[in-house]
């Protein structure tokens, strides 16, 4: 569907001036030119507003951030493949400002252990983007298995983080796809908003309360012994 400047304005309540602000800013696409002073705007547009205006209100991300977040974006967000894409660096948790490396270059600047590497990435604990592309992160996870094995102590826990990260992580694209199948352009904002706050927010808390409940249970039979 094509929209007139003034109904995109009121379709997602966003100023004029801030919608162009967008364009400006790489943002947004350019409007399809009909004629002189005479632009449309698609469908597109109004699903990249409400993702932008997420996006800022609720995450405080800066233009630059958003724009590398849609840098490698579909052309839709409608599809249950497409939804997901702006989050993707988000999700992969990499600095915009992170130092890349190739394997071999990884291994020679970090020092690292080829073997254990290779253990790493079979058991699913060391995860770069891509087969070539490492960062200070995966260096960081190495590092750690390396003291669990000073300490002389296993590391299979890191093993059942995989598997459960796992499951869950087909939980959380089963929950996108249900999200996708009720999309709409009323409902568009507030299924970003679930899908930010469970992945970012839902998924910290309750991890990080049912860690505290063990530890809290386990100090409380400390006392009573």
């Amino acid at each position: 569907m094509e929209y007139k400047i003034s109904e995109l304005v009121a379709k997602t309540n966003v100023p004029k001036s801030t919608i162009l602000y967008y364009i400006r800013e790489g943002l947004l696409p350019e409007a399809k030119k009909i004629k002189s002073n005479v632009h449309r705007y698609s469908d597109e547009h109004v699903e990249l507003i409400g993702y932008i205006k997420y996006m800022k209100e609720e995450i405080g991300s800066s233009n630059e951030q958003i724009r590398l977040a849609l840098q490698k974006q579909n052309q839709s967000f409608s599809s249950s493949a497409t939804m997901l894409q702006p989050l993707m660096n988000t999700l992969s948790a990499i600095p915009s400002d992170a130092e890349h490396f190739t394997k071999d270059e990884f291994i020679k600047h970090f020092n690292v252990d080829t073997k254990l590497l290779e253990e790493l990435l079979d058991d699913g604990i060391v995860l770069p983007l891509n087969e070539d592309d490492y960062t200070d992160r995966e260096a960081s996870i190495i590092k750690l298995v390396s003291y669990f094995k000073e300490v002389g102590v296993d590391y299979s826990i890191l093993k059942e983080y995989v598997h459960h990260a796992k499951i869950l992580s087909e939980l959380e694209y089963q929950m996108q796809a249900q999200l996708c199948s009720v999309r709409n352009d009323e409902n568009f904002s507030k299924l970003w908003k679930i899908m930010f706050e469970s992945l970012f927010n839902v998924k910290n808390y309750i991890f990080n309360r049912n860690t505290y409940q063990v530890l809290l249970n386990a100090v409380k039979s400390e006392i009573k012994l």
